[in-house]
């Protein structure tokens, strides 16, 4: 098939509006759901330096997929850095996010 799927994004694209919009927001962050569903979300984020997401309590299941940058993944008492092109599982216990550099994230959650 030619034809591209209506729910198809290209990443990087995607990424460096986003990343755009991060830099101008009060936040330093900038998101867009890429798929959605009754299971599953995809979730592109995009943070600017130094941008933080507090801790959080965890999804069911969730993976954490660098796009571009370095970003911290931490818990309590354990701590990740990320690079880009870098894949993680998100702990199963409450965690946050930080921006070393500006970065974006695509954020695979299971809803069930």
């Amino acid at each position: 098939m030619t034809g591209q799927h209506p729910e198809v994004s290209r990443l990087d694209d995607v990424a460096t509006e986003l990343l755009g919009e991060a830099r101008g927001h009060e936040s330093r962050r900038a998101a867009r759901t890429l798929v959605g569903g009754p299971a599953q979300r995809a979730t592109l984020i995009a943070m600017a330096e130094g941008a933080e997401l507090a801790e959080h309590d965890s999804p069911v299941a969730a993976t954490l997929q660098v796009v571009s940058g370095r970003v911290r993944l931490h818990t309590r008492d354990r701590r990740w850095v990320l690079d880009g092109g870098q894949l993680a599982a998100v702990p199963p216990e409450r965690h946050g996010l930080s921006a070393l550099t500006d970065a974006v994230v695509l954020l695979t959650v299971a809803l069930r």
